[in-house]
């Protein structure tokens, strides 16, 4: 069959990214199975090396769409949805720590302004956040799932370990000031490597108080990347 395809990765999250860039298509293009593994793992492992395989198969009939916009509901969960996310993201935190080779860990959870915060904090949590946030994204992208499951309105869940986003932000700030610098010095745009949205918001906001350059993002998620020019 000439329209499935076979990819790998360390993660499912990582072997998708990898065929979708590959493929050159948007998630909603293709149909995505996680191969069942030899060695049934729990999720605890995902911090142990290890190859996982997705099978994507290319949708038939597939035309281009226009891009639509739609209105998103933003109405907040209620105290009780919020309650039963927090009491199940603690319960899955307390086992999630309890399976880790670091005995030091701690974390706080609390809820401000419809946001469920998370912070894992202990002497070794290098491994838990991985290359610029890659297994923390991961692990971030679990519990939010986890807390769609306990309300209709969406719960913004927020992963803080070891004080990484604050040193990110910063870094991402000062990344963006360099940057603005080198597009009105050369007066060339230019194009960042891939972020998630959170770390795109921080360049964006950073560059509105630049009055030479502008900002806009391109392409599709998980590829969206910021794009820096110089204000007509």
């Amino acid at each position: 069959m000439d329209n499935v395809y076979v990819f790998e990765g360390k993660t499912s999250t990582e072997a998708i990214e990898k065929g979708l860039k590959e493929l050159k298509v948007s998630k909603n293009k293709v149909d995505i199975k996680v191969l069942e593994q030899e060695d049934k793992r729990s999720f605890f492992s995902i911090l142990t090396p290890r190859i996982v395989k997705v099978e994507m198969r290319i949708k038939e009939n597939v035309t281009e769409e226009k891009e639509v916009k739609k209105v998103v509901k933003t109405e907040k969960a209620s105290s009780e949805e919020i309650h039963a996310c927090m009491e199940n993201l603690k319960k899955f935190i307390e086992e999630f720590i309890s399976n880790l080779p670091s005995n030091n860990l701690k974390y706080t959870i609390e809820e401000e302004n419809n946001t469920v915060k998370i912070d894992i904090t202990g002497e070794d949590t290098g491994y838990l956040i991985g290359y610029r946030g890659e297994v923390l994204n991961s692990i971030q992208a679990i519990v939010s799932n986890i807390a769609s499951k306990y309300s209709k309105e969406r719960i913004r869940v927020q992963l803080n370990i070891g004080g990484y986003r604050e040193k990110r932000e910063k870094d991402l700030e000062i990344l963006a000031t360099k940057i603005a610098g080198t597009v009105i010095r050369t007066k060339k745009e230019i194009t960042l490597e891939p972020m998630p949205a959170y770390e795109r918001k921080i360049i964006h906001t950073k560059l509105q108080e630049n009055d030479k350059v502008t900002t806009h993002s391109v392409g599709e998620e998980p590829y969206r990347k910021i794009v820096v020019s110089l204000k007509k």
